[in-house]
C-alpha cells in the first residue's frame, strides 16, 4: 500500500477540515459523469446523464457524490490501513456493482482537481502530491477484489 510522510498526512489534513463534502463529493462525481460519459452507464436510475447542466443539477448525482466523499473520508481518518478500510466496498463494487475498477483511479484525479480549484494557494504542489499519493491508494483499495 502507500506510505505517507507525517507531513503528508498534514498536509492531507489540513485540506480535509476545510472540504464542503456535499458540494466537492457533488462536483467530483458530476465532472467524472462529464469528462467520462461511460462511467454514467453505472447510474442509469439517476434519470438524464446526458448533458452537463443535466449532471451537475441532479439531486442523485448530488446525495451519491457526497455519498463517496464522506466515504472517503474514512481514507483521511485510516491512512495507514485503506485495504482494511475499503474492503467491504471493494467487494461491493466488484462483484455485485461490476464497476470498471479504472473509474476509482479517474474519480480520485478528479478530486484532485477540484480541491486544487477549491484550495487555490493552499494547494502547493507538495500539497498536491500527498493528496495524489491519497486517492491512488484509495484506488487500489478499492480495486484490491479485482486481483
Amino acid at each position: 500500500m502507500v506510505h505517507l510522510s507525517a507531513e503528508e498526512k498534514g498536509h492531507i489534513n489540513a485540506i480535509w477540515s476545510k472540504v464542503s463534502v456535499d458540494q466537492t463529493g457533488a462536483e467530483a462525481l458530476g465532472r467524472l459523469l462529464i469528462v467520462y460519459p461511460w462511467t454514467s452507464r453505472f447510474f442509469d436510475h439517476f434519470g438524464d446523464l446526458s448533458s452537463a447542466k443535466g449532471v451537475m443539477g441532479n439531486a442523485k448525482v448530488q446525495g451519491h457524490g457526497a455519498k463517496v466523499l464522506t466515504s472517503f473520508g474514512d481514507a483521511v481518518k485510516n491512512m495507514d490501513n485503506l485495504k482494511g478500510t475499503f474492503a467491504k466496498l471493494s467487494e461491493l463494487h466488484c462483484d455485485k456493482l461490476h464497476v470498471d475498477p479504472e473509474n476509482f483511479r479517474l474519480l480520485g484525479n478528479i478530486l484532485v482537481i477540484c480541491l486544487a480549484e477549491h484550495f487555490g494557494k493552499d494547494f502547493t504542489p507538495e500539497v498536491q502530491a500527498a493528496w495524489q499519493k491519497l486517492v491512488a491508494g484509495v484506488a487500489t483499495a478499492l480495486a484490491h477484489k479485482y486481483h
